[in-house]
């Protein structure tokens, strides 16, 4: 499992659809977001923890379709359903590198893009938090969502609808965490509910998935 989640990193790092892919369309989103507003740094700060949460988001529904459709292409993927390895550790080792290539480079660039967005400086250390606790849901389900949709031909507009409802949850729990913590509330309800939330789906949706591509590979 281990060399399958070395070789999807290279993967995406050769393919270009890792960590700059993503990186950028996140700094698209939080500069273009005060352009909109205009320059209220007070509205800014409040809206901040929510634009940020929603650009990341966004940001990794860009490369969900490539966690399993290039080994669906090339054949790599009926060799993986093959090998001594459970189809769950493959699609467990695929939404890691997934999180690796999109969801740490987005949790470690969050805190930067929010002094963009007046972020107030308690709600840095829980935003970063917040998204490190609730982005590996994030490529989980969107691995559940990729392995669904792997042998759809223009499968990534499916792919965003079905994933998106899905992603809701994590969402609002996220940004209710980071916007908290930047008002100093108490916040275990959410960080508590953010990380339940995590650690279901990290534990169920594996199965859901391999279920998926096991009926796709048919």
């Amino acid at each position: 499992m281990i060399r399958l989640v070395l070789r999807d990193l290279a993967l995406a790092v050769r393919a270009g659809g890792g960590f700059g892919l993503g990186l950028a369309f996140f700094l698209i989103v939080v500069v273009l977001v005060p352009f909109a507003l205009g320059p209220e740094t007070t509205l800014l700060a409040v809206i901040a923890p929510g634009v940020l949460w929603l650009g990341a988001l966004l940001a990794c529904l860009l490369s969900l379709d490539r966690i399993f459709a290039l080994d669906f292409e090339d054949g790599t993927l009926d060799l993986l359903a093959c090998a001594p390895v459970p189809l769950e550790g493959v699609v467990a080792a695929k939404a890691a590198a997934h999180w690796i290539t999109t969801g740490l480079p987005l949790t470690l660039a969050a805190p930067i893009l929010g002094v963009l967005l007046n972020l107030p400086g308690p709600g840095f250390w829980w935003l970063v938090i917040s998204l490190a606790i609730g982005t590996p849901a994030l490529s989980m389900i969107g691995a559940f969502g990729a392995a669904l949709t792997v042998g759809l031909r223009r499968g990534g507009l499916l792919l965003s609808l079905l994933v998106l409802p899905l992603y809701v949850p994590t969402l609002i729990f996220g940004a209710e965490v980071a916007r908290r913590g930047a008002v100093a509330m108490t916040l275990e309800a959410p960080l508590l509910l953010l990380a339940g939330i995590t650690l279901g789906v990290l534990a169920l949706l594996p199965f859901a998935a391999a279920a998926a591509l096991r009926i796709n590979l048919r």
